[in-house]
This record gives C-alpha cells, sequence and structure tokens, in this order.
C-alpha cells in the first residue's frame, strides 16, 4: 500500500473512532415504553433548567442536568425519605428518575420522564435491561406524573393553540392539577425566547 493509501486508511479509522463517540451526555438508551410525557412550548435548554427546578422544589434529589443534551437525572434514591442511598438497587424502595428533553418543533420540546426500580438483580445483563418502571400506584411515580401534569399546564400548548393535543402520557392527568404540592415559575408573557 502506497504512503497516500495508509494516510487515507488511518483517516477513516480516526473518523470512524469519532463518530463513535458522540458529544453528548445523553445515555445511550431512549426512555422506557409508558413514561409519562408531555408537550411544553420551551426550548429544549430552558425547558431542562424549568423541569429540574420543579424537580427540586418536589424533594427530587437531582444530581445531573444537562441544559444543552435535555437530560435530567437523580441518583438512585429511597422512595421513602427522597434520600440519595447506597442500599442495593433492588426493589420499589430504591428508584431513579430519569428526564429526556427533545425537540419537536421550534420553540417547543416534549419532556419524558422515566421513575425506575430493578426487581431482581442478574449480573449477566446490562443494568439498563434490569429498570422497570414502578407500578401506576408507587408515591414517586404518582409525584411524577403529578409534575409532568403541572408543567404541561403552565407551559404546553394553550387551548386556543391550533396545534392542541392531548399533551399527558398518563390516564387522569387532567384531574391531579389541582393537588400539585408545588408552585412552578410563571411563564413570561411572550413564552419561551430563547
Amino acid at each position: 500500500m502506497t504512503q497516500a493509501g495508509w494516510s487515507l486508511a488511518l483517516g477513516s479509522q480516526i473518523l470512524l473512532a469519532l463518530g463513535c463517540h458522540p458529544n453528548t451526555t445523553r445515555p445511550t438508551f431512549p426512555p422506557l415504553p409508558g413514561a409519562p410525557f408531555a408537550e411544553l412550548t420551551l426550548t429544549v435548554p430552558r425547558a431542562t433548567g424549568i423541569v429540574a427546578d420543579a424537580m427540586r422544589q418536589d424533594s427530587l434529589p437531582v444530581s445531573i442536568v444537562q441544559p444543552r443534551d435535555g437530560l435530567i437525572e437523580t441518583p438512585w434514591f429511597n422512595a421513602k425519605t427522597f434520600t440519595e442511598t447506597d442500599a442495593r438497587r433492588l426493589g420499589p424502595d430504591v428508584v431513579q428518575v430519569r428526564a429526556w428533553l427533545d425537540p419537536t418543533k421550534p420553540g417547543s420540546s416534549r419532556v419524558t420522564m422515566e421513575t425506575v426500580y430493578r426487581p431482581l438483580a442478574d449480573p449477566s445483563l446490562p443494568d439498563r435491561e434490569l429498570d422497570r418502571l414502578v407500578p401506576s400506584d408507587h408515591p414517586v411515580g404518582k409525584r411524577v406524573g403529578e409534575l409532568i401534569t403541572a408543567l404541561a399546564r403552565v407551559y404546553g400548548p394553550q387551548p386556543n393553540d391550533s396545534t392542541r393535543e392531548t399533551p399527558f402520557g398518563i390516564p387522569g392527568a387532567d384531574s391531579l392539577a389541582d393537588t400539585i404540592p408545588f408552585v412552578l415559575p410563571k411563564p413570561d408573557s411572550g413564552r419561551d425566547s430563547t
């Protein structure tokens, strides 16, 4: 092989290697099917900050906030005390919450929040394959559902929007909004301009 051939082959391998490591902090997996979601009329970076603040106000122990990538994560925490724990990640008393924010249309994003636990330990499987959504009556799962409902009420498409869709990924979400135990910041009159 000629000098130019080697250079071309090496350059191709370097580009391929760089392409395999995207510059993002997001996990390589999507939210689990069935996780609650809502449409927000905010850009991804702005929505990420607002969702993270709302999670903190509701005592969820947020540990990662990446506005550019639209990612929020809690550590694994005790579902009764809402404190980070080193306990074994097994059973519904130890959970983790993740929120993904994805652009939908200009100036809007979709927030999807999952609350997961691990029903069993199996060292032969990757960790993600052990994650399961908490049951619908789980206290942390309910609070996350209420949080999504409140966010959609304040920042979601308004009833007079021509693109109005049902923004809730959870049944009965409309009836939860009056029971929200936290206060969301009021949206700017011009909505999100960032």
